[in-house]
């Protein structure tokens, strides 16, 4: 057996259910990081930084022209929008595609920025969306890697609920 590498190369993304299939350039999906803080003690000869959450999660698009039907949505700050991004992750070894499987990310989230749009001679408008995500869930294959619903403190990495006790001690 060879190196087996991954790769994905394209994508799809949907808004409400509506394929948006050749408009979107780039999207650059949430930056899941943990919000750390400092805990010091008498005794302890140091610091260190302990988890205390999450940061605030938000996904970045590029369009490719202007769309009316896209603008329609992202320009609305105060109704929540469910975007699904599909793409086909390929497995490759000794030079040969030995499979391929459904990589799938949900989100669902306000839209903070719709940023303007310029034109020049002889090149196409291209438009940037930012969202603030509520909620983000990446499955492969069909299998959940990591789900997290902020307003519903919901966070499960490889279906262990990390929040489960948390819930429990504060009465949720």
């Amino acid at each position: 057996m060879g190196l087996r590498t991954n790769r994905c190369v394209n994508a799809n993304v949907y808004m409400n259910g509506t394929s948006h299939m050749g408009r979107a350039e780039e999207i650059t999906l949430p930056d899941v990081q943990t919000k750390m803080s400092d805990h010091k003690a008498l005794g302890m000869i140091g610091e260190l930084e302990l988890p205390a959450g999450l940061q605030k999660l938000s996904a970045k698009f590029k369009w490719n022209a202007i769309y009316p039907e896209v603008m329609s949505i992202t320009y609305d700050p105060y109704t929540a929008t469910s975007v699904t991004v599909r793409t086909n992750i390929e497995t490759w070894e000794g030079g040969s595609r030995v499979s391929q499987q459904p990589g799938v990310v949900f989100m669902v989230g306000t839209w903070k920025k719709t940023g303007g749009f310029g034109f020049k001679p002889q090149d196409n408008v291209e438009l940037e969306s930012e969202m603030n995500v509520t909620a983000y869930k990446l499955e492969i294959a069909g299998v959940e890697v990591v789900s997290i619903d902020i307003l519903n403190n919901i966070w499960r990495v490889n279906g262990v609920d990390q929040l489960a006790l948390f819930r429990q001690n504060i009465g949720a």
